[in-house]
């Protein structure tokens, strides 16, 4: 399976793709928005359904943090 990692060289540190230039929000927010993961594919030849896969896990793991702690005003 393909990986979501954050480098700090590419996208700020931000989660991307294969540390390819594709920040691991922009899929989401693309699936979000309705898009078929062949359209992303179409639209962004150089990633592969696995990626796209990884970034819905990724988001899975992101989604079952047990506890969200409440930030300082």
């Amino acid at each position: 399976m393909n990986c979501a990692c954050s480098c700090s060289g590419v996208c700020h540190g931000k989660p991307t793709v294969r540390g390819l230039r594709y920040p691991v929000s922009m899929i989401l927010e693309l699936l979000a928005g309705n898009m078929t993961p062949e359209e992303i594919l179409a639209d962004y030849p150089d990633l592969q359904r696995e990626d796209i896969s990884a970034c819905l896990a990724f988001a899975a793991r992101l989604s079952s943090v047990h506890r969200i702690l409440p930030l300082a005003a």
